[in-house]
């Protein structure tokens, strides 16, 4: 691999992740970005929510120009991702999210790569590196161990860290869906700003991604996802099998590095001690200065560097 330095000019906010591919793949058409060699150690760039592949647009170039070939797939309900079948329930639940991961890597051939994420993203890559780790070659996951503890859901955290998740009972009643259907962009500007209150995005950027979120089932999957999580909707029964075995927190093998951004807004920074257990390969955990929640947006160096680390064994 290419030893060319991980820094370099930050994407203009207009730089939009262009062509994208499109496969069939399980349940879903994919819309993805793909960018380095073919013959590269792979890499899987999973966004979240309320972002886009977007999230991505300087940490693809980083790892092409270091020979990784990067895969960047839109999530369900996101961009130009379409269901093939109307009658495929629109959920958002940590198995769909996951089995829609390994579905594209079927699609694409891919045997093994690096899966990496923050927050939905994250969980798909948490979710795939412990259930399929014969097909992870290691784990980089903003905010450590990402797989839904559903069966704990209600039991209430401190108050201060509920407060932030103001945004998830809303989801809960049909004025949220009302509300997310109605002002989607506002809602996600202001979970931007709340969640990563040092980064200092411009409407371009914003707007950039913001239209990934006129997908016509965006509304849909983000409602589910939301309340499924709580126990509060019932999973697609396609994926109860993976959630059975999700709901034993099953733990990651493969070596992985974590990363909490300081800034953080809405899962504040930790010394990684408290998921530890989880872990049961080499692990590394780091707190990036000033990072708020879209960690590989906001400070990319340290999120591509995460992953050559991995790469390189």
């Amino acid at each position: 691999m290419s030893e060319q330095p991980i820094s370099g000019p930050r994407a203009p906010s207009t730089k939009r992740l262009e062509p994208l591919r499109h496969i069939d793949a399980g349940v879903l058409d994919i819309a993805y970005y793909e960018a380095g060699p073919t013959d590269g150690p792979v890499v899987m760039l999973m966004h979240g929510f309320p972002y886009d592949i977007h999230s991505y647009v300087d940490v693809a170039a980083m790892l092409a120009a270091r020979g990784c070939r990067i895969i960047v797939p839109y999530l369900r309900g996101y961009g130009p991702t379409r269901f093939r079948d109307s009658a495929t329930p629109r959920s958002g639940e940590q198995a769909a999210i996951g089995a829609d991961m390994m579905a594209l890597m079927d699609a694409l051939q891919i045997k093994r790569a690096v899966f990496a994420g923050y927050d939905w993203g994250g969980r798909a890559a948490c979710v795939g590196a412990a259930l399929w780790p014969e097909r992870c070659i290691g784990l980089v996951s903003v905010n450590s161990y990402l797989i839904q503890d559903i069966a704990r859901a209600m039991v209430p955290t401190p108050a201060e860290r509920e407060v932030p998740l103001w945004y998830q009972y809303y989801f809960q009643i049909e004025r949220g869906r009302a509300g997310l259907a109605a002002n989607r962009r506002e809602i996600a500007k202001i979970l931007w700003q709340q969640w990563s209150p040092n980064w200092q995005f411009d409407d371009a950027c914003f707007e950039r991604t913001a239209i990934a979120h006129d997908n016509p089932d965006y509304v849909d999957v983000v409602i589910h996802s939301y309340r499924h999580r709580y126990g509060l909707a019932e999973g697609d029964p396609q994926y109860a099998d993976i959630q059975r075995r999700l709901a034993q927190l099953p733990p990651i093998s493969v070596p992985s590095v974590t990363l909490d951004g300081e800034g953080d807004g809405v899962a504040p920074a930790t010394d990684g001690r408290a998921s530890a257990a989880k872990f049961k390969g080499r692990r590394t955990h780091r707190v990036i200065p000033r990072a708020g929640h879209n960690l590989p947006q906001e400070e990319p160096e340290a999120f591509a560097a995460a992953v050559l680390e991995l790469v390189k064994g």
